[in-house]
Order: structure tokens, then C-alpha cells, then sequence
């Protein structure tokens, strides 16, 4: 962490650390929800250009301003949330790292895996945290499924089915219209989570094969791709996304991670090992009692699991991060990492041929 940043931890050590959050769009709402449930952190400003950035500001009773150097000068911040469309990430984390001010960036990290590595480098280079917003690894249920896979449960992983298909109303496009354009669709928005869950429970993606259909109602982008990954650990993956397909089997409506969205008793990822298998989020551990033989009978175990809400969760790593008591769970090199995979994805579907990728270096 750079001087600057120790410094105005250590005069702020006494109270709650004060957080800003650049983009107070629906992503951004929900953050500030959550800063106001926790008695260690307090928002202190929002930076959104927009008449409704300013609405909410004012409904949130903190200042709003138009530019976030601005907001920095003015309210000298412990931390910012990122929470902005994707093509401004790098600008904006890097006013943020320049300023020694830890910063967020809500998923994906870039547009681009070469900005992502400016940015990376920068912040390193710094030493001011940077972390990444894939706040499914702060849910109790990935905690316990990555505990599960670690400590052997299932054996060895050899496969892994990830579904991700749910329908995009209308209405969510136009109140964004960069949703529609290029670089915006399913895979870089919605499966770049579930990307993040494989390389966390598998370990990292040395090939990737891909096709992607464009959108049907007539966008820049993809409303349908499917990819098949293969792991370093000899795993393989094959993985389905599409937000204009009418169904239960996504993250969002089978976790019960945020209300807004109807609950499925279902499960979108099955994760196989040579002992056993796991569906999550229902956490179901698939056994055979004796012998391992598709003519032994197997049966199903429901795996305890706390609920605690992982955007809650996400904000008291921040502050902890901020507060130097942690090292970053997803940090930027870990965002890099998933970001170099979809942008693999990206490019196998387009030209059809298997993109091959180097084990990360340290630090990258």
C-alpha cells in the first residue's frame, strides 16, 4: 500500500472508514445498500454525472459530483467502489490508484485484457489495493463448496456443466443503452462470474474452444454462447450463457443471493470428481456408499451452509483491505486472470479455432 494510503488510514483508524462509490446505477444501489447496513463503513459521496446519480445522492443524503478527481480533492475518501459501465473501469480505478486511494472494480475489470494490464501494473507498482468485484466468492455457499472441492470431497475434479440462461427484459437495455453495443453482451457481463467460480474452485484455463450466436432482437452483441474450457488440473468445462432464453438455471434465480429475483429449486452448476459429485448452489454431495460402480446405488447429502449475504461480505473485505488486516480475496491479478478467459471465449467464438492460454506468470 502506497504512503499516501497508510497515511490517511492511519489518521481515519478511529472511525468508519468513509467509502465513495463512482456509478449509482443499479450495481452501485446495491452497494450503497449495503455500506448502510454495516456500522464500520459510512458512504461519504457519490460520483455520477446523471440527473438520476444526482436523485439518488440526494435520497442517500451524501454529495454528488460530476467528475471523481474531484470528489477525491473534496472528500479525501478511504476507498471507491467502481460501479460504472466497463469502458470507464480503467480511467477512472487509475485516478483512484494516482490519487493512493484503494479502489473496487465491479466485474469485469476491463474491456480489454491489455488495459487490464496497465491497470494492474500501475496499481502494483503503487502498492494501492485494487480489488475486483466478484462478490460470489464471498458467499457462504461458494466458501463451502470451494471447501468441499479443496479438502477432497468429490476427488479429483474431471468435469464441470456451468448453465447461466435467464431473459433480459426489454426495458433493462434502454434505461442503459451501452448494453447493446459490442463487448457488453452475456458472456462479458453475466459469465464472467461464473468464469471467476471455475478458475476458483479448478484452477486456471489452458484452452478454450466457443460459438456464439448474435442477438436476436438485433443488438451490437451475443445473446447466446457456449464455450468448453480446459483447466490446467486436466478438468474440462463446458459452459452455456444467454440472457434471451426463458429459464430457471442461473446463479440468480436458484441462490437466493438477491431478492429481486424469483427463486428456482434448481441448480446451474455440477461439478464432477472421481469420488463424488456437487451441485450448487444447492449443495448436494453425490456419493455411492460402497463401491464406486454405476450399478451401486448413490445417494445425495445436503451440505450445511451459513446464508449470509456475500455484497455485505464484500464491502467488510474492502474495509479490512483498506484497514491492511487483509490481502485481497479477488484481487486485480485474479481479475486479470478471468478476464484473460473471456476474452478467449470472445475470441474462439469468433474465429472458430481453439485459443490456447499460457499459465498466468507471477503476479499476472
Amino acid at each position: 500500500m502506497s504512503a499516501s494510503a497508510v497515511h490517511k488510514l492511519d489518521n481515519n483508524a478511529t472511525r468508519h472508514t468513509r467509502l465513495a462509490i463512482a456509478g449509482i446505477g443499479l450495481v452501485g444501489l446495491r452497494h450503497a445498500e449495503a455500506i448502510a447496513q454495516l456500522n464500520q463503513a459510512v458512504l461519504v459521496a457519490v460520483v455520477d454525472p446523471s440527473p438520476q446519480g444526482q436523485e439518488a445522492a440526494a435520497t442517500l443524503g451524501v454529495p454528488c459530483f460530476s467528475d471523481l478527481s474531484e470528489m477525491i480533492a473534496a472528500e479525501n475518501p478511504d476507498g471507491v467502489i467502481i460501479s460504472t459501465p466497463t469502458r470507464l473501469h480503467v480511467e477512472q480505478a487509475l485516478t483512484c490508484i494516482r490519487a493512493g486511494t484503494p479502489v473496487m472494480v465491479e466485474k469485469p475489470l476491463a474491456t480489454s485484457v491489455e488495459d487490464a494490464m496497465e491497470l494492474v501494473a500501475e496499481a502494483r507498482a503503487a502498492e494501492v489495493p485494487l480489488l475486483v468485484g466478484h462478490h460470489r466468492r464471498h458467499n457462504p455457499i461458494i466458501r463451502k463448496a470451494h471447501s468441499l472441492i479443496q479438502d477432497g470431497g468429490i476427488g479429483k475434479v474431471r468435469a464441470l456443466q456451468v448453465t447461466c440462461w435467464f431473459y433480459k427484459p426489454d426495458g433493462y437495455f434502454d434505461t442503459a443503452p451501452w448494453r447493446k453495443l459490442k463487448g457488453a453482451g452475456p458472456i462479458s457481463v453475466n459469465l464472467v462470474h461464473d468464469v471467476d467460480l471455475m478458475r476458483h474452485f479448478c484452477g486456471e484455463v489452458i484452452s478454450v474452444q466457443a460459438q456464439a450466436a448474435p442477438s436476436e432482437r438485433g443488438f451490437e452483441n451475443e445473446d447466446v454462447a457456449s464455450a468448453v474450457l480446459k483447466f490446467d488440473t486436466g478438468a474440462i468445462a463446458t459452459v452455456s450463457v444467454s440472457d434471451g432464453v426463458v429459464a430457471p438455471w442461473s446463479w440468480e434465480m436458484t441462490s437466493k443471493e438477491y431478492p429481486v429475483y424469483p427463486n428456482a429449486p434448481e441448480s446451474c452448476y455440477l461439478i464432477g470428481g472421481s469420488h463424488g459429485s456437487l451441485s450448487i448452489p444447492d449443495l448436494r454431495l453425490w456419493t455411492h456408499k460402497e463401491e464406486r460402480d454405476w450399478w451401486s446405488p448413490i445417494s445425495a447429502a445436503s451440505m450445511p451452509c451459513e446464508r449470509t449475504d456475500p455484497l455485505l461480505n464484500q464491502i467488510e473485505h474492502l474495509v479490512e483491505v483498506i484497514a491492511g488486516t487483509a490481502e485481497p480475496l479477488v484481487s486485480g491479478e485474479e481479475g486479470l486472470r478471468t478476464l484473460r478467459v473471456i476474452e478467449a471465449i470472445q475470441t474462439a467464438a469468433l474465429s472458430g479455432e481453439t485459443v490456447h492460454l499460457p499459465l498466468p506468470a507471477e503476479g499476472n
